[in-house]
């Protein structure tokens, strides 16, 4: 098992590639959509495993990641509550493809209730933004579906910890940086993976600031400034769908 530099190649533990962030969006509007991003993740994690944190897996990630997003405790609280009443909607996952601007593959998961309502919404953006959704596969290839991990690397051994969590499904390891700038220790495993990582990471009190299902690109696409613009504001606006949940793609 070897980390990945920010090019997505073997090599010594250095920086993992990831997208570029996009925060373009007003504070306010970014800070709504990550509450409402979490209370649903809240909602299909209490519908798949029980309303107790501590035997269900997916509501600790997501409890975490409601304070990763600085969502306040009663907002938190009041999620769950209203999760677990009898009047709350079914939500299922459903993943879209596609190719943005100047063929950057694009995957889009959202939480809908109204899958008609969703894909229309979806294609209309891939249009809109002279994107072109694809079908189902059709740039799925290009990523890997794997669980990632984002660590304070604080007081952490980052060698001994690479060779600690090899045996409990850790694939990748470097470093990366926050939405502020802050350094951050990302592990990465396969999907399957996810929950026997989990339980580890959990088991040695690191300091977790994320955990999260992604789609990981594996060839990265760079692009001139003015183009990739062009992309993340195709990105922007399909994140503020209130059906979409995460949007995933290969922009260096």
């Amino acid at each position: 098992m070897h980390a990945v530099n920010e090019f997505g190649k073997s090599g010594p533990m250095g920086r993992i590639f990831e997208t570029r962030k996009h925060t373009m969006f007003a504070r306010w509007n970014k800070m709504a959509k990550a509450f409402t991003r979490v209370s649903k993740d809240i909602a299909i994690a209490l519908k798949s495993g029980g309303i107790t944190p501590e035997t269900n897996p997916a509501l600790r990630r997501a409890i975490q990641n409601a304070r990763a997003a600085n969502m306040p405790k009663d907002k938190v609280d009041a999620a769950i509550k209203r999760a677990a009443g009898h009047d709350t909607k079914d939500y299922d996952i459903v993943i879209y493809e596609g190719y943005g601007p100047h063929g950057v593959p694009v995957i889009v998961e959202t939480a809908t209730d109204n899958v008609t309502r969703t894909v229309a919404n979806v294609r209309v953006n891939f249009k809109d933004w002279g994107g072109n959704m694809g079908t189902t596969g059709s740039v799925g290839f290009m990523f890997k579906h794997m669980g990632v991990f984002r660590l304070d690397p604080t007081g952490i051994d980052h060698d001994a910890l690479e060779l600690d969590l090899i045996d409990h499904g850790l694939q990748e390891m470097g470093e990366g940086t926050g939405e502020k700038g802050e350094k951050l220790l990302i592990c990465r495993c396969d999907f399957q993976d996810f929950g026997r990582l989990q339980h580890a990471i959990e088991e040695r009190k690191l300091n977790v600031v994320s955990a999260e299902s992604e789609y990981v690109p594996q060839t990265p696409v760079e692009l001139p400034e003015e183009k990739a613009q062009e992309v993340l504001k195709m990105i922007d606006a399909l994140e503020q769908d209130d059906d979409v949940q995460r949007v995933f793609h290969a922009l260096a």
